[in-house]
Order: structure tokens, then sequence, then C-alpha cells
């Protein structure tokens, strides 16, 4: 999974992605520090995985990743080649979800570029620069398809009738991800347009530390303002997530008690992105290894085990399926198996989050 971290300068992007990645990305008060996207791969935390590895007597342990891009600060303009425009708005089409990170402090030391904090105002900035380059794409799309199309090729002729709908619609500033496709074949060509605004927003209001626990003013206006799309607004303080990372792991949770929360900012966003993109984690453990795997929901079987090798999905004959609750009440695969909790299941079957599977193939 890939997530762009997108926002004016000086919102705190890059704090951000350098706590929670540890990647080292420069920081510095002045736009367009950072200019090629940083890339940090994070371990999905999961606590399963270490009880599963103990019981299996497993060699090693491997999470689950997400990447995150730190992508340069857009502004006013970008979509236009303001800043360093078209260059970041590339880079954004390579991941799967938008974190928008909306600056919910104020800091005399840190300038704004607009003059003044307001983070609907921001997010809205970003967001029609977003727009505006889809538009751009689409128009030349429609110029090269309309050339095509002079055949009365009845494919060619649907997609430039979507083409018209699709601009019609962000000309009115409403992203891609709101139009509702008509049809599957709507559907199918959306999805080679890789258009900007159709992909899944999360947002972050980065708020002072004084305010990680409970938010401020500004932050419950950004949920306010979202609620009606059912977008989620985490609300983190980069500046706390960069402290946690200079304690050990194990002061971690008695740090987070003093400030008042339960888990870290990169721990809710890590579980806000799976659900915003419908992802789950079925798990494997053996002597050699235990592992994290991520798939869709909804995905069956043969498909999850195409997550570990297309070999598996090819070849696939069976899953041996048992939850993870299940087999840690237990205590072993064995006992599982002596109370009949492990199932056999078949093409049909559709994984469930914590599934710990064997997947049994023939290729």
């Amino acid at each position: 999974m890939k997530l762009g971290i997108v926002g004016l300068p000086n919102v705190g992007k890059s704090t951000l992605f350098n706590a929670i990645t540890k990647a080292g990305a420069e920081i510095a008060n002045y736009a367009f520090c950072t200019i090629e996207p940083n890339i940090g791969v994070v371990g999905v935390p999961d606590e399963r995985l270490e009880i599963l590895a103990e019981l299996e007597h497993s060699a090693k342990i491997t999470k689950a990743t997400i990447e995150f891009f730190d992508i340069a600060g857009l502004v006013k303009g970008a979509s236009h080649g303001e800043g360093l425009g078209n260059k970041f708005l590339a880079n954004i089409r390579e991941v799967d979800a938008i974190v928008h990170v909306c600056r919910c402090f104020k800091d005399m030391n840190i300038s704004h570029v607009a003059g003044s904090i307001d983070p609907i105002r921001d997010f809205q900035t970003v967001e029609l620069e977003l727009i505006l380059s889809d538009i751009e794409l689409l128009e030349r799309r429609l110029e090269k398809v309309e050339r095509m199309a002079k055949n009365q090729d009845s494919k060619l002729m649907a997609e430039v009738a979507l083409i018209k709908k699709l601009l019609s619609f962000l000309e009115e500033e409403q992203p891609a991800r709101d139009y509702v496709p008509e049809t599957a074949e709507e559907k199918h060509f959306m999805k080679d347009f890789f258009l900007l605004t159709s992909k899944p927003i999360l947002v972050v209001a980065n708020v002072s530390e004084e305010d990680a626990a409970v938010g401020n003013e500004l932050s419950q206006a950004l949920t306010d303002y979202f609620a009606k799309d059912g977008v989620e607004v985490i609300v983190i303080s980069a500046q706390i997530e960069a402290e946690i990372q200079e304690l050990q792991p194990e002061e971690h949770a008695d740090y987070l008690a003093e400030i008042g929360l339960k888990e870290s900012g990169l721990d809710r966003l890590i579980k806000a992105s799976y659900s915003t993109l419908g992802l789950i984690s079925f798990l494997t453990s053996g002597p050699t290894e235990t592992r994290a795997w991520t798939t869709f929901m909804g995905n069956r079987a043969p498909q999850a085990a195409g997550v570990i090798h297309s070999d598996f999905e090819r070849g696939f004959i069976a899953a041996e399926v048992v939850p993870y609750s299940i087999l840690a009440e237990l205590g072993s695969i064995n006992k599982a198996k002596e109370r009949g909790a492990v199932r056999k299941e078949g093409k049909e079957y559709v994984m469930q989050d914590g599934d710990v599977v064997l997947f049994r193939f023939n290729v």
C-alpha cells in the first residue's frame, strides 16, 4: 500500500513523515524544501504476529508494510506549474490513497503561505489543484480519443461520452471520487484514467502537543466539514510523533498514557488507511517465519494466495484456515486440528481479517 502525504508548504508533512518512518527527510521552514518525494517504508503494527511466532517458534517475524511518500508542498497554481507544480502532481499519481495534512496549530515562528491558519481553506486549495490537473489530463485524452473515434467505434464513443461527463463534473469543483459510474464500462474506464481526485483520501489534522489528546476548534471544524462525506479525520500532533520515536519501544505506552492517548498517531493512521482502502490482513506461520499479508476485503482464497506468489493462485487447491483468536486460545495448530477448528476451504471462501492460513497448491 502506498500513501502520499500532501498539503500546503509548512503544514507539518515532512515532520510527520520523519517521525513515522525515521527516514531522515529534510525539514526546513521554507516552501519547497522537499523537491523529490521522500519514500519511507513502515511496518504495520500487529500484536498477533509475536504471539503466533511464539506458538510456532518462528525464526523471524515479517510485518505487512506501507510506503509513505512525502510529496512536496503544493501551492495555488500548482496545476499550471506554480512552485514545482506538475512535477509534484505526477508523484501523487503513483499512490493508492492521499493523506491530506492540514495545519491546525498556531505558531508565530512557522510561516504560512496564505498568511493565516485555516485548515478547510488549505484543503480546498490543494483539492482544487488536483481537480485542475485532472481536467487538464482529461482534456488531452478527449482530444486523442475523439480523433480515434471518427470511425464510430462504440467503445471509443462510450469513452468520449464519459470523459465529457467527468469534465462537466470536475468543472463544478467536484472530485472524481464523488462521481458514481453509471455502468460497469464506465467503472472500467475510470480505473484507466488514474485521476488524482478519484483516489480515496484521509485527512490529518496536525495539532500542537497540548491538543494531541482532544484536538481543538480547528481540528473539530475539519471533522465537521468532512462528516457528510464519510472521510476520516485523524487528529495527530506531528511533534508528539517525533518525540515518541526518540523513546525506547517499551516506553511508548507510558508516554502516550501521560498525554491521554491510547495509541500513537501512526497506528491510528494505519488503521484508518486499511479501513479507507478496504484492506485486511491474513497471517501465515511456521518454524521459518510468521508473516502478515495484505489483501482486499472480499477477496477469495485464491486471490489472497496470489499475494504470496502467483503460482499459489494459479495452482490453488485448498486453504487450511483457523481464525487467529481460536488458535491463540488453544495454543497450537495441533490442538486446533484436534478440536476441529482448522477448516479446509475451497476457491469460493472469502478471506477474513486474522485468518491464519496454509495454502495447498499444485503447479
